[in-house]
């Protein structure tokens, strides 16, 4: 994934203070990652860590290190980081930027832009931009709801009831993040959000009744625009079989998160939504240290132990 610089100027241009002042030709070029580099060893002659693909930023360092050199040297310094690949130049602190930074890199159509901003202001705002906008993404088929806090997602074969379920746990009170189509976006290595597809917004397709506006039918405070995640759960058709104790953690990796997943079986009469419930519940516990079939396993070990050693001293007739 990439942003042009072009969309970055007409999309967050007015929130990050900035505007063109060279290179408008190069306003195709992309940035690649959402990092930011402050190019002053490059601009030294040190061009071996120079990224290409990102932002450079000169603060007033930057900017008076190139105005203290000779004017043949400091362009051809800033010509050799133009020619690097990078993405675009940014002067903050409201400077206006040289004419020895402007004049090699519009030779090399690479964007001059200036900012407004402070460089430390401008660093932290232009990387949360960057970071939310390259955020990687895929779409599921499921349903996510917020449940005892919790962001879950609902998988399961079409036609097995994901809707019925979401549905059931709005009218419990819990709220809808998205129906159907799920976008899933990795915020940072390990957190994952979802929200609703935007032609579907909280609507939601019920077998029987058609289509219905979850907002509308039950208030806004049934509703979510977006959720973490915090775990799965997935409907699969009774299997027999499955443990019953519920020792085995289950782990599914969906944009390389690792996420903690619980399978339930349906069956006529089971109430799946109240098993969710459940699920939510026994997560925050194991969350806060207790696991529930684990202390039960043992303290069933326990017992049977001790039997065991009661039938050893007991005097053989």
């Amino acid at each position: 994934m990439s942003v042009p610089i072009r969309e970055l100027l007409e999309t967050a241009g007015p929130a990050l203070g900035l505007r063109v002042v060279a290179g408008r030709r190069g306003l195709d070029r992309s940035v690649v990652v959402p990092r930011l580099q402050q190019p002053g060893l490059a601009l030294a002659g040190y061009l071996a860590q120079l990224h290409a693909d990102r932002m450079q930023v000169l603060g007033n360092s930057e900017v008076s290190y190139l105005t203290t050199l000779d004017p043949a040297r400091a362009r051809a310094a800033v010509a050799a980081v133009a020619g690097s690949g990078v993405a675009c130049f940014v002067v903050t602190n409201g400077a206006a930027p040289p004419a020895v930074l402007t004049e090699p890199a519009e030779a090399a159509n690479v964007p001059v832009l200036a900012s407004t901003l402070r460089t430390a202001e401008f660093i932290r705002a232009a990387t949360t931009w960057l970071e939310d906008r390259l955020a990687p993404e895929t779409q599921l088929h499921g349903d996510l709801v917020e449940v005892q806090g919790l962001g879950i997602l609902i998988l399961g074969k079409s036609g097995i009831g994901k809707s019925e379920v979401a549905l059931d746990l709005v009218a419990r009170g819990h709220r809808l993040v998205a129906d159907d189509v799920v976008q899933l976006r990795r915020i940072s290595p390990v957190v994952l959000r979802g929200r609703a597809a935007e032609r579907l917004g909280h609507h939601m397709e019920v077998r029987g009744l058609g289509v219905i506006d979850v907002e509308a039918l039950f208030g806004t405070l049934a509703t979510l625009d977006e959720r973490q995640l915090d775990m799965v759960t997935e409907l699969v058709e009774w299997p027999g079989g499955e443990d019953r104790l519920g020792i085995a953690e289950e782990q599914v990796v969906l944009l390389e998160v690792e996420l903690p997943l619980v399978r339930i079986p349906v069956r006529p009469g089971r109430s799946l939504a109240m098993l969710i419930e459940t699920a939510a519940r026994n997560h925050l516990l194991r969350l806060r240290g207790r696991q529930s079939a684990l202390r039960f396993a043992e303290a069933l070990d326990h017992e049977l132990a001790e039997r065991r050693e009661k039938r050893a001293r007991e005097p053989r007739s």
